[in-house]
């Protein structure tokens, strides 16, 4: 979804119009993640941009275009572009060990 919304509309009040656009947001969220997922694919991902023109849209995490709209909206622009690009999400597995985590193979023999 590629999508500029407007934030103000003739006869709606600006917070009505700007939980539309957020409706209509984590509605398409939802629309994708409900789709089949190919062989060899976990999970739908997403590539999202949020911004006031498409030239100016910044990479946003999926968690945070909600918040990056609501930011928009506080900062009086009459519109907001949004874009949402499915991609396919394949989980890796971390080892333990490679995280930095305590060794489960220390002495547990010492007190800490």
């Amino acid at each position: 979804m590629k999508k500029n919304f407007p934030l103000q509309a003739e006869g709606k009040h600006p917070d009505r119009v700007l939980e539309a656009v957020k409706h209509e947001i984590r509605k398409y969220f939802k629309r994708e993640r409900n789709r089949d997922v190919p062989k060899g694919v976990d999970f739908w991902d997403f590539d999202c941009k949020v911004g006031l023109t498409a030239d100016t849209a910044e990479v946003v995490r999926v968690s945070g275009v909600i918040e990056a709209v609501d930011a928009a909206a506080k900062t009086g622009a009459t519109a907001v572009y949004v874009e949402i690009l499915s991609k396919h999400g394949v989980r890796v597995l971390r080892n333990h060990l490679d995280e930095g985590g305590p060794d489960m193979g220390d002495d547990l023999s010492e007190p800490h």
